[in-house]
């Protein structure tokens, strides 16, 4: 059915997504929220975006207040343009006539504005004041009726927004063939605004409630990415190909390097030299094999300082497009939103080396916790499928000894390689150790290495065996029981 609906492009980021493609031309909406959820910026943004196809849009608003107010308000975004207002948009305030006349005569001064304006699109803000003047439910459903029923005849789309609570008894949820409902929500002490698509005739919608946020741009929608990415993009391509670690000596171990396309977390507490290894994953990057680090601890400037005392050349990465260098500030973030910039960096760059410096700042982001094993399935499987080659760190507490603090099973078990790196007490002195925990489908070496941090432009380098260790080698696939 999705084939044959004429629909609107929103140019709402992620909007048309969760709607199943767009608005259906012709077809009446309901956006609920209570007040300063965003409905009416949300309505203003999709009006501007028809307004800059060429169509005429008719905004009507019940409301007391003036238009000087909204345009005030509205003059802060980079979607509103003043000198669409006049010619393809029409703002028209009809509370009085409302207020005066009742339902009716709304009705038909409505009418007569469409067929004046020739309009595609009507946006009603204020639908709470068209149901206190009804009298009753019918009187609403009827008000709905002729209106809706005269815009489908022109093909116009209608746009209806109220802060009243739309339940599916409502006369107006009855009706209409769509209802998205924005709200703004307190987890603790931060603020997080979510919508979802309560109600899509014809259409195939993502269910659930997603993430957006408000900005100068306007409103953009995050899809929640086990929603949107159910399944990946593209086929998945295991590579039969390695690629090397950039840590002198752990290729060796891992029987050529990390399986190319695959996923791998460096595990280990503060201090243990997981951000150094990633910069010598990442130094091994070219401008036609580029790199991206996405991490939420170093700044650019830190990172480039941090890589410059390993004599790792990383500004220079960056300059010559072998680096792509994003930094999340760990503080307030939207988790799809961070999965989102991350993916378009690998897309853009077609990034042959993936480095993420803390799995703990998507787990940070998120204020539903129980997401975290769909949302890195999703990630990882897509990333898989982009044919990149992650790496990722993972903090756990202990400085020495067996993990207590392990990262979620379920979380390990989609990851297909783990290095762990501890801190090891010997002769009064503090040595870091790394080991091999898991290879997916290949052989590796089980015996713990002492690595030293170098610098020669290397990074970490594999020193030795530790005193006492025991040497050996393992299959991965019977490692990790797959």
């Amino acid at each position: 059915m999705d084939k044959t609906l004429s629909r609107l492009s929103s140019d709402v980021p992620g909007l048309d997504e969760i709607c199943g493609g767009g608005l259906v031309a012709g077809s009446s909406y309901i956006f609920q929220g209570r007040p300063g959820a965003g409905k009416t910026i949300l309505a203003n943004q999709i009006a501007f975006a028809q307004a800059r196809e060429g169509r005429k849009v008719l905004y009507v608003t019940l409301l007391a207040e003036s238009h000087d107010r909204l345009f005030q308000s509205l003059s802060t975004l980079e979607f509103y343009d003043s000198t669409r207002i006049g010619k393809e948009l029409t703002y028209l305030s009809l509370f009085r006539t409302l207020r005066d006349d009742g339902l009716p005569a709304l009705v038909a001064m409505l009418r007569g504005e469409l067929a004046r304006l020739n309009a595609s699109m009507l946006v009603l803000d204020g639908l709470l004041n068209a149901r206190e003047i009804g009298q009753t439910n019918l009187d609403v459903k009827t008000f709905v009726a002729e209106l809706q029923g005269h815009a489908a005849f022109t093909g116009c789309t209608v746009l209806f927004l109220t802060s009243a609570r739309i339940d599916e008894s409502s006369p107006e949820h009855t009706m209409v063939d769509g209802v998205l409902q924005l709200e703004e929500s307190l987890f603790a002490p931060r603020t997080v605004r979510r919508i979802r698509v309560a109600k899509s005739r014809g259409s195939n919608a993502l269910g659930g409630m997603h993430l957006f946020e408000i900005s100068r741009r306007g409103i953009d929608v995050y899809p929640r990415l086990e929603a949107s990415l159910a399944t990946p993009s593209g086929p998945d391509q295991p590579s039969a190909g390695t690629l090397s670690t950039g840590t002198d000596g752990l290729d060796e171990r891992l029987n050529g390097g990390l399986p190319g396309t695959s996923v791998s977390a460096i595990v280990g507490p503060a201090g243990s030299g997981k951000t150094t290894f990633g910069i010598g994953f990442l130094r091994l990057a070219t401008p036609e094999l580029p790199a991206v680090h996405f991490g939420f601890y170093e700044t650019p400037e830190r990172l480039s300082a941090k890589a410059a005392a390993l004599d790792i050349d990383v500004a220079g990465l960056i300059q010559s497009n072998a680096l792509r260098v994003l930094w999340r500030p760990l503080t307030e973030n939207l988790l799809d939103k961070l999965a989102y910039d991350l993916l378009a960096a690998v897309r853009e760059t077609r990034a042959h080396r993936l480095f993420i410096d803390g799995l703990a700042g998507f787990e940070r982001a998120t204020v539903e916790s129980h997401r975290m094993v769909e949302f890195f399935a999703a990630l990882t499987n897509e990333l898989r499928s982009m044919g990149v080659t992650t790496v990722c760190t993972w903090e756990v507490k202990e400085l020495s000894g067996p993990w207590v603090t392990n990262p979620s099973p379920e979380i390990l078990s989609q990851i297909d390689n783990v290095i762990g790196m501890q801190h090891a007490m010997m002769d009064g002195t503090l040595r870091r150790t790394l080991s091999v925990l898991k290879v997916r489908d290949s052989q590796f070496d089980t015996s713990v290495a002492e690595v030293a941090i170098a610098g020669s432009g290397v990074g970490l380098h594999v020193t030795g065996v530790m005193p006492g260790a025991a040497t050996g080698s393992v299959t991965g696939r019977k490692a990790d029981g797959r």
